[in-house]
């Protein structure tokens, strides 16, 4: 609370202090975003419908990216040649600027909602596979010789000993994932602006007129957005595997 006064007394400070009253708009005051942005009727509305239009980006592309990821980070787990064979490109994704592409997928998919969805898989596909990849091989080679020693097959290895050894891992892929596909469904619409509004299309449309509170309304709630995923998958991460990680790190 403490950090959030001082934050919100350098806000004003900036506002009344350094900017002059032609040069307001850049940042406008807290209580004008709050009366302008979130309690006007019909900016409200448009706010809540653009919102709703990025979540349901977000979660398609995250799904996608969890069912990819997920499935090549086992394949890899399974045989070193599979990793050395696909993971640099997994790499080459992810070192891919974002915007080199753009002209790429509106080339091939368009600017619809089909495009701001590739646009998020692709940003949020990296932590998945490397996290979960990272956890699938940190199971203690002394259990892997106790399964070896029971004849274990591949399948109930990665069931009963990879799997659950990479549940901490995978959840910490979930997070960053979750949010970058927050960030993947903004800029998309961001760019692409066709289609439902979301809020890169209200981040646009009140940058270019100037609309300072709704801008900054705006970016309020898609940080917003992105906070609430990352604490959503930080509680469900906790009931899942919160008491039994914390008592295996005890015992280590």
């Amino acid at each position: 609370m403490v950090v959030l006064v001082v934050l919100v007394g350098g806000w004003y400070y900036v506002t009344y202090g350094v900017l002059t009253e032609t040069r307001r708009f850049l940042l406008r005051p807290v209580h004008k975003v709050i009366e302008v942005g979130f309690l006007d009727g019909g900016n409200r509305t448009d706010a809540l419908e653009a919102l709703w239009s990025s979540t349901r980006v977000a979660f398609i592309g995250l799904v996608i990216a969890i069912c990819i990821g997920f499935s090549l980070a086992i394949l890899m787990s399974q045989a070193k040649f599979f990793e050395r064979a696909i993971f640099p490109y997994v790499v080459v994704v992810q070192a891919m600027p974002i915007l080199a592409i753009v002209p790429l997928i509106v080339f091939w998919f368009g600017t619809g909602q089909q495009a701001r969805v590739i646009v998020c898989v692709i940003i949020s596909l990296f932590p998945l596979v490397a996290n979960t990849l990272h956890g699938l091989q940190s199971a203690e080679q002394g259990m892997h010789d106790l399964f070896t020693l029971h004849h274990a097959s591949r399948s109930v290895r990665l069931r009963k000993l990879m799997f659950p050894a990479a549940l901490p891992f995978i959840f910490t892929g979930l997070r960053i994932s979750a949010g970058l596909s927050v960030i993947g469904a903004i800029v998309g619409d961001f760019f692409f602006a066709r289609g439902d509004i979301g809020i890169g299309q209200l981040l646009r449309r009140h940058a270019n007129q100037l609309n300072g509170e709704e801008l900054l309304a705006a970016v309020i709630l898609s940080s917003g957005l992105g906070v609430t995923v990352f604490l959503v998958f930080g509680v469900i991460r906790d009931r899942a595997v919160g008491r039994w990680h914390e008592a295996t790190s005890g015992r280590s």
